[in-house]
């Protein structure tokens, strides 16, 4: 890793939870600072916002600083960040890059093939297999996916296999202490004629690292390791600040971009009064759009560098593939 970014990793760390706490801000990454329209050279902590406002219209509480510890700030607008969900058709053998979701969602993309223990699954996103925490392992998934025309039990391709549980800000807690006190409390509320109840809750969720699952093939022959527009997967790479990457989506196809952020935590909405934090994301510019979710993103050598899940109509948020690979215990 350059060591102007490692350097400027732990002064991010130390301000990062505070500049997430700032109206307007959804996202805090490191990149290259931009200058009236033109990028930079200049290393800087960026915060990404849903909408820039003049300073003027402000409160002082809601100005972001300059600088933090000598780096320089910049201010991006990327919109609000949300998950990316609703070729389309029906395809066999099915390729990444194809439109592929859990029976009860609408579409996202078939991302690549992965091995565990030494079977081939399918790898794309939680939100995509496993509807967001709210499916059950062996539930079935279709290709294409349902808003593409998939139908049970006809087009079934694999069944949940496992996923990544995302973890929201302000969910119901899991801790058995915790829902046991609330428990106690409103059994005596209930005795005293009360109407108040208690509900344990998670203030702040702990920090995701990936949205991602993986799916066993009904028949893995009916599969393609290629992806659409790419062609093989040559192996893994770190994604780096200034990388060129690419993916092939379910909805905008084979794109191309560029790594503009890294080392990024980002507020996700994922529908309804849902949202998630992520850390150690990668950010890159406009290269997809709802239903490319589950997309292998990959660099110039075609190394995989990560699993996309999320963005606006300005940015890409990308989940390591290390981190995906980890967490799943999956291997290419």
């Amino acid at each position: 890793m350059n060591a102007i970014i490692s350097s400027i990793i732990p002064v991010l760390d130390s301000v990062r939870d505070s500049l997430m706490n700032y109206r307007n801000v959804v996202a805090t990454g490191i990149g290259y600072k931009t200058t009236s329209g033109k990028k930079t050279d200049q290393l800087s902590i960026i915060c990404s916002v849903e909408r820039k406002e003049p300073s003027s219209k402000l409160m002082s509480a809601d100005l972001l600083p300059k600088s933090v510890d000598g780096f320089p700030t910049d201010v991006v607008a990327t919109g609000r960040i949300r998950v990316f969900q609703p070729p389309t058709g029906r395809l066999r053998p099915t390729p990444g890059g194809a439109s592929i979701g859990h029976f009860e969602i609408t579409a996202g993309t078939l991302g690549c093939l992965v091995k565990k223990n030494g079977e081939i699954y399918i790898l794309s996103n939680n939100h995509v297999l496993a509807n967001s925490n709210d499916a059950s392992i062996g539930d079935p998934i279709l290709q294409p996916g349902p808003y593409d025309g998939g139908t049970n039990p006809a087009d079934i391709i694999a069944e949940l296999a496992e996923f990544v549980p995302i973890s929201y800000i302000g969910s119901e807690s899991g801790c058995p202490v915790a829902n046991s006190i609330a428990e106690a409390c409103n059994l005596v509320a209930s005795l005293t004629g009360s109407n108040t109840r208690l509900h344990a809750v998670t203030v702040q969720a702990a920090k995701n690292l990936v949205d991602a699952a993986i799916a066993r093939p009904i028949n893995p022959t009916e599969l393609q390791s290629e992806i659409l527009g790419i062609g093989a997967i040559s192996g893994s790479a770190e994604g780096t600040l200034g990388m060129a990457v690419r993916k092939s989506g379910r909805t905008t196809g084979l794109t191309t971009g560029e790594i503009e952020q890294v080392d990024v935590t980002v507020n996700v909405n994922y529908g309804g009064d849902r949202v998630a934090q992520f850390s150690d994301q990668l950010l890159a510019g406009a290269m997809s759009q709802g239903g490319d979710s589950g997309s292998a993103v990959l660099d110039g050598d075609g190394r995989l560098v990560g699993l996309l899940f999320a963005g606006s109509d300005q940015t890409t948020v990308i989940n390591r593939i290390q981190n995906v690979f980890t967490l799943l215990g999956v291997t290419l």
